[in-house]
């Protein structure tokens, strides 16, 4: 039976409610109760675990247990204090004061200060992380006047929206009793990491499983309740699917299984779908152009592509229509930011013929214009599937395309390293504000290396000079217009294709709750869910 929490309606596109069975819960929050192991697939297995580094949600998956930012994500309040308790920005954006919680260890015993927050900002969120460089590359100095006060300096302005809307994903706090002189892209932390959090990691067997037990002198007396998590990696969708049938496994998050089986799990006794919890992680689907290749670096020719693709194909056939059509960078959830006016490719073959004829690209004797590599990312079901899609989109228009396939830490290497591609799909993540997550994507001069970021080769004075003021207009409203400036670029250069909008469904056992209680569910800490024995 299907859990549609109340909270995921609000902001809901229509096709995601057309496409849920939306009934009641199927079971009362009655009293919590402590102890039992959560079983929980995962398809990867993420070399580094510092999520204070790497800010993506496979990190966060396991990660976010153990290591914990400043606030979370919250139905109600918007934010929810976690190792801050408040915060306030001055009124020129040159600071930004965090109250810290008192009285909370890391998990070694250690007290957690702010000389933590102090060395996290600038040493790994400044320097290493893949938003956070951009967020917080104005941050000069880190105020300690006291271990509860931690005050943010920038030599730039920076405004408080902006910042309070990273603190869930991109204030993961390190130790710095740790770390402090240590080589952060190659110390052990990084496979074992050490936090605040609820659970503390146990172990890892590579090919089976990832093990968190329960951190007992987490701060939040009475949390967290399990005893344990396990992960167990599980790549293939029927096996978990399978597993979800015989109780085997507890939970899969991020659509693990695949959307023909939601209907059939949904009807087993005992399996609830759930499609809240990850309005917060909006995803989406993106078609990536190496620019360094010719033909690619013509926006007649990106242009060309962008016509040749369906979009509602892709909801309709690829996503079963848990997705929306994309029109920019920005998904229209997003009420603050989202605006309509931005240059539209609907789905014309023939304009599409066209455009490629313009760009000096004919068909040759064999019906081909020229062939192409592509990368889909290997994360999920729906990028493999779409780079499928696109391969038989771009074959009728006379480009030929071989896709290419690794594992992610080699798909990773190739695109945002190598540059190893000529057409990539990416799932980018959509994080409550444009500089959080999707700026990124457009921001030249990045150095090579940084995932999940603008590696196209596309570097334009004009969309660098937008994503500047953006991040430096502290107006709210004059901030907004900028991002509206942002988006209409964004799609008159098309540099990328954001092809569609989605968010995940998580598959539970009843006896789990708590799930998706939060918009960012899935990579939170986890110290409320707990296990009925009465299922």
């Amino acid at each position: 039976m299907t859990y549609l929490p109340k909270e995921f309606l609000r902001g809901l596109p229509a096709v995601f409610m057309a496409s849920a069975l939306i009934s009641t819960p199927v079971f009362a929050q009655d009293t919590p109760v402590s102890g039992g192991t959560l079983v929980v697939a995962n398809d990867t297995e993420p070399r580094n675990l510092n999520p204070a580094i790497v800010a993506s949600n496979g990190v966060f998956y396991i990660s976010s247990k153990i290591v914990e930012p400043l606030a979370e994500m919250d139905y109600d309040t918007g934010l929810r204090p976690l190792l801050a308790e408040s915060w306030e920005a001055s009124d020129d954006g040159l600071s930004f004061t965090l109250n810290l919680r008192e009285g909370v260890t890391w998990s070694d015993g250690a007290p957690f200060t702010s000389a933590d927050v102090a060395f996290s900002a600038m040493q790994v969120w400044k320097e290493k992380q893949n938003i956070g460089r951009q967020i917080f590359r104005n941050l000069d100095a880190v105020e300690t006047p006291d271990d509860t006060t931690a005050i943010l300096r920038f030599s730039e302005p920076t405004p408080g929206q902006l910042i309070e809307n990273a603190l869930p994903a991109v204030t993961a706090v390190l130790p710095a009793h740790l770390l402090e002189g240590e080589n952060l892209d190659e110390t052990s932390y990084n496979a074992a990491p050490v936090g605040t959090g609820p659970f503390v990691f146990a172990e890892h067997k590579p090919g089976e499983l990832y093990r968190l037990t329960r951190n007992e002198n987490y701060w939040q007396n009475g949390q967290p309740y399990l005893d344990q998590i396990v992960y167990r990696v599980l790549p293939d969708p029927g096996a978990k699917a399978a597993a979800l049938e015989t109780g085997d496994i507890h939970v899969t998050a991020f659509s693990a299984v695949p959307l023909t089986d939601m209907a059939r799990l949904d009807a087993i006794e005992g399996v609830s779908v759930i499609p809240g919890g990850y309005e917060g992680i909006t995803y989406n689907i993106t078609l990536d152009f190496n620019h360094r290749r010719e033909e690619l670096g013509n926006p007649l020719v990106r242009q060309a592509i962008a016509h040749a693709i369906d979009q509602d194909f892709l909801v309709d056939v690829v996503f079963l229509g848990y997705a929306t059509p994309a029109t920019g960078p920005v998904p229209p959830t997003a009420e603050d930011f989202y605006t309509d006016d931005t240059a539209k490719y609907p789905f014309d073959t023939a304009r599409a013929e066209e455009l490629l004829d313009e760009a000096g690209y004919p068909r040759g004797a064999d019906g081909t214009r020229f062939s192409l590599r592509l990368r889909p990312a290997p994360w999920f079901q729906q990028t493999r599937d779409t780079g499928d899609y696109v391969r038989q989109a771009l074959a009728a228009v006379g480009i030929e395309v071989e896709i290419v396939t690794a594992d992610p830490g080699g798909h990773i290497a190739a695109v945002y390293t190598d540059h190893d591609y000529d057409l990539a799909i990416g799932s980018p993540v959509w994080r409550n504000d444009p500089a959080i997550s999707t700026t990124i994507l457009y921001q030249g001069g990045l150095d090579a290396g940084v995932p999940f970021a603008n590696q196209w080769g596309y570097d334009s004075p004009e969309m660098n000079d937008i994503i500047a003021q953006g991040i430096s207009t502290l107006d709210t409203a004059a901030r907004t217009e900028v991002y509206k400036d942002f988006q209409r670029l964004a799609q008159e250069d098309l540099p990328i294709v954001f092809l569609t909008h989605f968010t995940f469904i998580t598959v539970a056992r009843d006896e789990v709750r708590n799930v998706a209680n939060n918009p960012r569910w899935a990579t939170s800490g986890w110290a409320d869910t707990w296990i009925a024995a009465d299922q």
